[in-house]
């Protein structure tokens, strides 16, 4: 079964922390994710860009808003997505919770299953 698996961090901590503070935890995760894909778990994953550098579409009334930056204001931002290959939920999460950036400096992971339809190529 595949997860998404959405990590949080705190935009402030990680805006605190100096280049070489955060380059460390990039390198941690990228070694964690080279293990994961070494024995068949990780599958693809990105780090995004801060929210400030973020647009957000809202949609109403056959209308589209577009505002500039998240729409919210957190503490807790959307740091990177990972999609996981576990065998069930139960595993993602013992996948998961070893993440180095998450278990040494705090935030959180969220991991939603991915449905089987929603990865198969449609057939023509």
């Amino acid at each position: 079964m595949k997860y998404l698996c959405l990590g949080y961090h705190e935009r402030a901590a990680w805006e605190a922390m100096s280049d070489d503070e955060r380059a460390a935890v990039l390198g941690e995760c990228s070694a964690y994710c080279e293990a994961l894909r070494k024995h068949g778990h990780y599958i693809h994953g990105v780090a995004l860009d801060a929210p400030r550098s973020a647009t957000t579409l809202r949609f109403g009334s056959g209308d589209v808003s577009v505002t500039d930056g998240p729409f919210t204001e957190t503490k807790e931002v959307l740091g990177g997505v990972m999609v996981l290959e576990a065998v069930d939920l139960n595993h993602a999460i013992q996948l998961m919770s070893q993440l180095p950036s998450m278990c040494a400096r705090g935030g959180c992971v969220e991991i939603r299953p991915i449905p089987e339809q929603a990865i198969r190529p449609k057939e023509k």
